[in-house]
């Protein structure tokens, strides 16, 4: 190691690699200088006061910034190209300080040799900049990018590169320490071996590689650049792997291959198990018990709890605490057994042993109400789609041994009798279920939730507060109830009487329940979605999740399946409590008290369908609007619901062009129209990092169903195929318009979509004849053929199409505005003795690819447009009344 050694550097001046000792003495020097100046503080006057000079060489002095800066605080300066030409370098009267912009010149390696004070130009921008004086230093400081930075190094074998990086570290005002201390604030390390490494992991100090001083001093120049910034630190950070080879034993294939794509992106190698050059053996202990080899000394037989430990607090743990043990071997574990029971005595013991259990069981009853089936289909409830994920209570514990608070003596319990009832047994079990569950809670909150939200996590946070929150939600609150509910469960089953009242607890909590399960139940698919990503975008917690998952207070599962035990709870209670009720006397007071209780959950269970109902509705709501580009802001409001989307294709080209993908969104009150882009827009990317994909629809028009007159379903032929078309009249419109798709997906079918559409413009318009709106009509009456839409002739027609109007566009000099352009036709209408309506009929049925020949002077083509328009105009009208 080089870390002891005596460096000498380019200067020829002896340099320690560790510069504590020159740090120290420093110190020492100026607490004597201070101490000198306040006992001569008296004669003061006396002193002759020393002025300080800045000397710009060479470049330096060609740099208008730096003028500017020194005469800002006010250091008189001058310039030099030599210093023999400066010939009172030495003079006492001046404390010089020499200003250089190349710390490679050979002009630098003189003044470094006469012993001059050295400064680079960043530094006299920064006190600038800060107001502040120019620093003192005994070595040459060209910036303060490592200024209050103390930095250790560990793993250099090479002597001139560690040289090479303690002088650039001085030179960026940073501190070295031989020694590791509390006073380090970063370990610059070349190997994951060694004291330094393993207490830097401890304490949480940031552990870089060497590029990480070499890019410090890239950007040395910049003013406002520090080393020590998180982001830019981050990028040369030591991984937990380096240096590492391993090998897994005992996984299956897909952990394996997991666990090695993780070791390469935690800067590792892996290789197969018994290869020599490995460096641990990550071993599964719940499946090997003993390796296929005799391992190498230099060998680390590690757990994986290891791996992911290493992963998650992003540095490589120390081995010695999950190193893996060899269990005992089943040969030795047998003679053991068998010789414990050759003893002379042990017949006697087992027969004496077996006599007092039964002794106890005659006394206790200690199992009072064996395995049985639950009569689920008997007393059922229709609870909502919701909450009817499980309707078998937990009961995994209630068929084991009776809880340790049951059992216990009270002052005021009564002996009770020796064989109990069943509504005892099944008080008993909600009580068991309730512990169960509480435990669950604890463990959820302790195991996971805790970690997470701890601060000054080794590695920096593993999740973000707003993850957090998403994650767990209010099951710190759902504890607090429910530990309340196991209070009073255990004090009622310690006092037992028939005449105790179950029902009353629940209903002493069931504002409490109202309260705080609805926000859980509501946003728990978010809470899974939010655990799945960030599982595969962040490895330390993956790891974490490994971690804990794999522990026994989880019972081998996953973090997503435990918190799904809230949303099962109270379908589980409710029907524990109808079971209560059927074992209950008719004339003991708590059977009414028990069917309020069931009527409170299930209140409490309506009120979470309904808030989930809303909940997803607004998520529909929120999705349309990021998803369609332009999506006006009147569409969001609180009475309105999204019932259906449907992909089609536009037949007309009253909205869009002829063959173009439109969705249309129909709400309970409107119809939004949006066409697929042409050209998809960058992603969205919220402040948390969530990142939206990008819109990939485009308004058309939002259409209250007010507005739509018929349904027009059109038959089934060769030529046309799921088509319908719409009625509507707009209020800025005189006669109706006709707008026609066809449908491309085959869910929903055309007759539910018709009878759909039909009813909510029915309810809209206030009309209780919804079938009255569907008329049925035939393709050639309202020229609509879909025998085309999919052809490689129409395809390319489109495309043609657009491309036209992209470059009619482009060149024309006039781009006017459809409300010009409707102007313009009304008022050549009107002069030609024709009224509004016609010309925006024509208007209406027909697109023109450009406008700019209107601002020049009417040509034969443009005065026969009129004709043209009223021509198709007065067809589509008789089609339509004929239809109406």
């Amino acid at each position: 190691m080089a870390d002891n050694s005596t460096l000498v550097s380019e200067t020829g001046r002896s340099l320690l690699a560790d510069s504590s000792v020159l740090d120290s003495k420093i110190i020492e020097t100026s607490k004597e200088n201070v101490f000198r100046a306040a006992v001569l503080d008296v004669d003061a006057e006396e002193m002759p006061q020393i002025e300080t000079r800045v000397v710009l060489v060479q470049e330096a002095g060609k740099r208008e910034e730096l003028l500017k800066a020194l005469e800002e605080i006010k250091v008189p300066y001058i310039k030099t190209d030599t210093i023999e030409e400066l010939g009172d370098a030495d003079s006492p009267e001046f404390e010089t300080i020499f200003v250089v912009s190349d710390f490679q010149a050979p002009i630098f390696t003189n003044l470094c040799k006469a012993d001059c004070r050295v400064i680079g130009p960043p530094v006299v921008l920064h006190c600038a900049q800060k107001g502040e004086a120019l620093p003192f230093s005994c070595r040459p400081l060209y910036c303060a990018s490592m200024l209050n930075l103390v930095l250790c190094f560990t793993g250099f074998r090479k002597k001139d590169e560690l040289v090479k990086l303690v002088t650039l570290v001085h030179h960026m005002g940073g501190i070295i320490r031989r020694d590791f201390s509390s006073k380090v604030t970063h370990l610059v390390a070349n190997s994951t071996h060694g004291d330094k490494f393993r207490i830097a992991v401890s304490l949480g100090i940031p552990i870089v590689k060497a590029e990480w001083i070499y890019k410090a001093w890239e950007k040395r120049n910049e003013i406002d650049f520090c080393a020590a910034d998180d982001d830019f630190r981050n990028q040369f950070k030591v991984p937990p792997f380096q240096d590492c080879m391993l090998s897994f034993l005992g996984f299956s294939d897909d952990e394996k291959a997991n666990m090695e794509e993780m070791t390469e992106m935690q800067g590792g190698h892996y290789l197969p198990v018994g290869d020599e050059r490995c460096t641990h053996l990550v071993v599964e202990e719940s499946t090997v018990k003993d390796l296929p080899f005799e391992p190498l000394k230099k060998l680390y037989v590690v757990k994986q709890e290891w791996f992911w430990g290493s992963i998650q607090m992003d540095a490589r743990a120390g081995e010695s605490m999950y190193l893996f043990e060899k269990s005992e071997s089943p040969d030795f574990k047998k003679s053991v057994s068998l010789l414990s029971l050759s003893t002379p005595n042990s017949n006697r013991k087992r027969r004496r042993l077996k006599e007092t259990l039964a002794q106890l069981t005659r006394e206790t009853d200690m199992s009072p109400f064996p395995p049985r089936k639950r009569p689920s289909a008997e007393h059922s409830l229709s609870l909502g789609s919701l909450l009817d994920i499980s309707n078998t209570p937990e009961s995994s514990t209630a068929n084991g041994e009776t809880p340790k608070s049951c059992t216990r003596p009270s002052k005021n319990s009564t002996p009770l009798p020796l064989k109990q009832s069943a509504r005892w047994q099944v008080a008993k079990e909600l009580y068991q279920t309730e512990s169960n569950y509480v435990d669950i809670l604890t463990t959820i909150i302790q195991l996971f939730q805790v970690p997470l939200e701890k601060e000054g996590q080794l590695g920096g946070p593993i999740l973000a507060q707003e993850e957090i929150k998403t994650i767990f939600g209010s099951i710190p609150d759902i504890l607090d109830v429910h530990t309340k509910i196991k209070e009073d469960l255990e004090d009622l089953m310690i006092n037992w009487t028939e005449s105790k009242s179950i029902g009353d607890i629940i209903l002493k909590y069931s504002k409490d329940l109202l309260k705080t399960y609805p926000p859980f139940v509501n946003f728990f698919e978010m809470s899974k979605e939010t655990i799945t990503r960030c599982e595969k975008q962040k490895p330390r917690f993956h790891a974490f999740l490994k971690i804990n998952q794999a522990k026994p207070e989880c019972g081998r599962q996953s973090l997503a399946e435990l918190l799904i035990r809230p949303v099962q709870r109270l379908p589980s209670v409710a029907l524990l409590l109808n079971d209560i009720k059927k074992h209950t006397a008719e004339e003991n007071p708590d059977k009414v008290t028990l069917e309020r209780a069931i009527e409170s959950l299930k209140e409490v269970m309506t009120h979470i369908n309904e808030d989930k109902r809303k909940t997803e509705a607004q998520r529909q709501f929120f999705d349309v609007v990021y998803e369609v580009d332009g999506c006006p802001a009147n569409l969001l409001s609180s009475h309105r619901s999204l019932v259906q989307r449907l992909e089609t294709v536009a037949l007309g080209d009253d909205l869009c062009d002829r063959g173009e993908q439109v969705t249309l969104f129909l709400f309970n009150d409107c119809l939004e129209i949006a066409r697929k882009r042409h050209k998809v827009i960058g992603a969205f990317k919220s402040p948390h990092g969530h990142t939206r994909p990008p819109a990939s629809l485009k308004h058309v028009v939002l259409m209250p169903l007010s507005q739509i007159k018929k349904v027009l379903d059109i038959r089934e032929t060769e030529d046309c195929q799921k088509a319908f078309a719409l009625v509507v009249r707009p209020p800025t419109e005189l006669n109706n318009k006709l707008l026609s798709f066809q449908m491309t997906t085959e869910d929903p079918c055309k007759e539910d979509w018709l009878k759909m559409l039909c009813r909510h413009v029915a309810n809209t318009i206030c009309k209780a004849d919804a079938e009255n709106l569907i008329y049925v009509a035939d393709p050639d009456s309202v020229e609509v053929n879909t025998k085309d839409m999919d052809s490689t002739l129409s395809r390319a027609s489109r495309a043609i199409k657009k491309t036209s109007k992209k470059v009619t566009r482009a060149f024309s000099f006039s781009k006017t505005p459809k409300r010009a352009l409707r102007r313009a036709l009304m008022s050549h209408s009107a002069t030609e003795g024709r009224s509004p309506s016609s010309a925006t009929e024509g208007y209406i049925g027909s697109r023109m690819s450009s406008t700019s020949s209107l601002a020049g002077v009417p040509s034969p083509s443009l005065v026969s447009l009129p004709s043209i328009f009223e021509r198709r105009s007065h067809t589509l009208s008789r089609s339509t009344t004929h239809l109406i």
